[in-house]
């Protein structure tokens, strides 16, 4: 039972509005919050609930401004007192963002950026109290090898890892209000559920009140005592997450638990079916890449990808899915021959990137593209739309200026943008939108293979519905091959024939869709589905399942399977050998003793 501090209100919210000229973008918000509870605000985008997020932090900026209404914090409404609303911010008031790029002083250790920010809010505590304090905090939200990464910059850090240690900063000041806004959506399932168990962690012991912002409603109702949901910048309803799954009261509410994609319960199939005789359009085989990185100790060497090996065929939607710091995105660079592996080849086409000519690899490009995850970082902001898509046509000299133009203008219109914004900046394009025109800039030159990197992870599930609809037609049109790089599971399982399972580098699985989902061959992958966000009954169960400690540091890996340290199953041999992919019968691998009938005894 919550004692009379934690039944106040923290937090008290009443019919705030706010304005972007003569638009409105919130329409009489109203809510209260409690110390120790958590509630969720879920809504597709453009619903407002990024502008509800940074209103109460006190960053709101024009053309964006308050029409009305008010936030008392504490008792004190922080829009009638603008300086005593900021100087609650960083210390009471705690806002954290699903963007981490660029949130962080580059020429600083991430560490000391963290000692700095405690040591301001409270300056009582020793330098080295604090240092101990930031290092617990990396542990909590599993940053491998923390003593270490406490004393490295920004740009060792890999994308999720940002996300965590932004994640640190909100919470090193042990604030009475967090805003964490979207930030489990660039995260891979299994760091997302440490992350939730984290925030209801703080919650529970500091006694802190959380606004968890979500575009994902399993997750939204894994992580709240309440749900809220906004629609066009009001609050259409308010439950228990129980409540809201088996009594949705609004039709929105409704629609987005309709729409919902599943795991293994129906839903839609946009996979592609493959002969297992058709000829790859890219294989690996044995592809290993190392990073030397510097540290007190000396020079070291990150093992980013071990002994990679898979076939994708032409036609087949490819997924590769694994937790951050797997190796996805380096192994990614290597596909597209932006990097030069130190071992083994990648073959496209017969042809090997790894030691094309710089004069062959732009050549090749032309049949196969690259789509990044960041649809505002991707885009150079002060090019027309047309000139971006032209660009590509203009560096491998194709075309007249007029045919490059009616490409550009047809491309648009195939990928869903009007052609009419040919002469505008991207700046005013919504996040799906600028997807379209990574999509576009990348088909232009209408390659055979599209490697798409997480491009779907910032966009919400409404827009990603929308996203993979446009997939599925473009391939039916042009035959497209697809890689999909991705740390979302519901996507992967939408739209994948085949999968590849990454862990510290290596490929731990490879199957057919079905197979790997129900019937998973490494304990790795099971713990990845049972971590997976869902409404449906699990087939996996987390208690059983969800990977508990730290990952082996790629710098310093063990002996025999990196992942034994993990693994409920582990026996001697495991620790001693690292097994290799292992045929399950149709086309499934797994690198796992277990899938020896003889091992069966020793486990």
């Amino acid at each position: 039972m919550l004692d009379g501090a934690e039944t106040r209100t923290l937090l008290s919210v009443r019919n705030l509005s706010v304005m972007a000229g003569d638009r409105t973008i919130l329409d009489g918000i109203s809510f209260d919050l409690q110390p120790r509870r958590i509630l969720s605000v879920i809504g597709e985008s453009g619903s407002g609930k990024t502008v509800l997020a940074r209103t109460l932090a006190s960053w709101l900026s024009p053309p964006l401004r308050v029409s009305g209404g008010t936030v008392l914090f504490q008792g004190r409404d922080l829009l009638a007192d603008p300086t005593h609303a900021r100087s609650l911010s960083g210390r009471e008031i705690a806002y954290v963002g699903g963007n981490p790029a660029g949130a962080l002083d580059p020429t600083m250790t991430v560490g000391a950026q963290l000692v700095e920010k405690l040591r301001a809010v409270r300056p009582d505590i020793p330098a080295a109290k604090a240092r101990d304090k930031a290092i617990q905090l990396l542990k909590a939200v599993r940053i491998p090898a923390a003593e270490r990464r406490f004393n490295e910059y920004p740009f060792q850090y890999s994308g999720g890892m940002m996300q965590r240690a932004m994640i640190v900063d909100a919470l090193i000041s042990d604030p009475a209000l967090l805003i964490a806004d979207n930030i489990t959506q660039p995260l891979d399932v299994t760091v997302a559920a440490q992350i939730l168990k984290l925030m209801r962690d703080l919650n529970a012991e500091f006694s802190t009140a959380i606004l968890f912002i979500c575009s994902s409603l399993p997750v939204a109702c894994d992580a709240s005592d309440e749900v809220m949901v906004l629609h066009k910048g009001r609050v259409v309803e308010r439950q228990t997450p129980a409540a809201l799954i088996a009594s949705p009261q609004h039709g929105y509410t409704y629609a987005l638990i309709a729409e919902l994609p599943t795991l293994w319960q129906g839903g839609p199939d946009r996979r592609r079916r493959v002969p297992a005789t058709e000829r790859p359009i890219m294989s690996v085989r044995g592809v290993s890449k190392a990073y030397e990185t510097r540290g007190k100790s000396g020079k070291a060497l990150v093992q980013a990808v071990r002994n990679a090996d898979f076939d994708v065929f032409a036609g087949d939607n490819f997924g590769i899915v694994g937790e951050s710091g797997c190796g996805k995105s380096s192994l990614m660079r290597l596909l597209t021959g932006l990097e030069r592996p130190d071992g083994g080849r990648i073959l496209f086409k017969g042809e090997d990137v790894g030691t094309a000519s710089r004069k062959r690899l732009r050549e090749l490009r032309r049949e196969f593209q690259l789509v990044l995850q960041d649809p505002y970082g991707s885009l150079p902001p002060q090019s027309a739309i047309g000139a971006i898509l032209e660009e590509p046509l203009k560096i491998h000299r194709i075309g007249t200026r007029a045919e490059r133009r009616d490409r550009a203008r047809a491309v648009m219109s195939e990928v869903g943008l009007h052609p009419g914004l040919y002469e505008s900046l991207p700046t005013g394009l919504s996040a799906g939108q600028r997807q379209r025109l990574n999509v576009a800039r990348a088909m232009i030159l209408e390659p055979d293979l599209l490697i798409m990197d997480e491009t779907l992870s910032a966009l919400d599930q409404t827009e990603q519905g929308k996203l993979l609809d446009l997939f599925e037609r473009l391939q039916a049109r042009h035959g497209f091959t697809y890689i999909f790089i991705s740390h979302d599971l519901t996507m992967v399982r939408q739209v994948c024939s085949r999968i590849a399972v990454m862990y510290l580098g290596e490929a731990v699985e490879v199957a057919p869709n079905d197979r790997l989902f129900f019937d998973p061959g490494h304990p790795y992958t099971r713990g990845l589905l049972s971590a997976a966000p869902t409404l449906e009954p699990r087939r996996y169960r987390p208690e059983d399942c969800l990977l508990e400690g730290e990952p082996p540091s790629p710098i310093d890996l063990p002996p025999g399977c990196a992942f034994a340290s993990r693994c409920p199953h582990a026996f001697d041999r495991c620790r001693a050998e690292n097994p290799a992919l292992l045929s399950r019968g149709g086309q499934a691998l797994a690198a796992c003793f277990l899938n020896e009938p003889h091992e069966a005894t020793h486990v």
